[in-house]
């Protein structure tokens, strides 16, 4: 696939999180966010259903999208597809913005900023789901400690104009006009999360290979500039 940088949106701006099963979180503190924040539409623990959002057991380790009986959106299903699997790195990441990682998720969801809450909430979601001995190097007790995006990248300011020539690439694959057959649009995209999205997929976050391969490539200014073309376009 000629792919050369197929984008979607995101990166993903975690805080430091924790690293062994001592230090995931509060776990009675994690319940507490889940009722106010989480509860709403999703259930968890004995006799759990599927409401406005699928049912959280066992979440650890699962497929993105695989729930039965629950109607996904196009691009949690799209995503399991390319591999997505729910562990502590990528619940982080989609919890503390879910669009970063699942750009066209139906959760209505702003996002979880703070990396404590989020290490609580996930340390509650993890009581729910298969529990390895607190192993550090095991699923789900496993937390990635590589850096993430510094403010620095963040506030590159991209060309556009570099950006529509480097776009002829990326337009092999994605419509010029916006339409999705198939392949996610990324027209019209705000240039934050178009750059957070590209770095996911270069922290292979995001599990697609080829965007993972064709993200790589591309270095921050590269990156900045495409996310500034985008977001200009209707």
């Amino acid at each position: 696939m000629n792919c050369r940088l197929a984008l979607v949106a995101l990166c993903l701006v975690l805080g430091p999180v924790p690293g062994t099963a001592e230090q995931i979180g509060d776990a009675e503190q994690g319940a507490t966010i889940f009722a106010s924040q989480c509860k709403a539409c999703h259930q968890i623990g004995e006799g759990a259903k599927n409401r406005v959002g699928p049912q959280l057991n066992r979440i650890f380790g699962r497929r993105a999208g695989s729930v039965p009986e629950f109607n996904y959106s196009k691009s949690m299903e799209r995503m399991g597809s390319d591999g997505l699997t729910w562990t502590l790195t990528t619940l982080d990441a989609y919890i503390a913005n879910p669009k970063a990682l699942v750009s066209g998720t139906r959760m209505n969801y702003r996002g979880l900023p703070d990396p404590a809450e989020r290490a609580a909430l996930l340390a509650f979601l993890r009581e729910w789901s298969d529990r390895p001995q607190d192993i550090p190097e095991s699923e789900p007790t496993a937390l990635k400690t590589d850096p993430d995006l510094s403010p620095e990248i963040l506030a590159i300011k991209g060309d556009p104009d570099y950006g529509e020539y480097l776009a002829s690439e990326c337009q092999t694959c994605h419509q010029a006009d916006g339409s999705d057959q198939g392949i996610p649009s990324i027209t019209g995209w705000p240039a934050e999360d178009f750059v957070v999205a590209m770095h996911a997929y270069k922290q292979k976050l995001r599990p697609h290979p080829v965007m993972q391969m064709m993200a790589g490539r591309l270095n921050e200014e590269e990156i900045a500039a495409l996310a500034a073309y985008f977001a200009t376009l209707e």
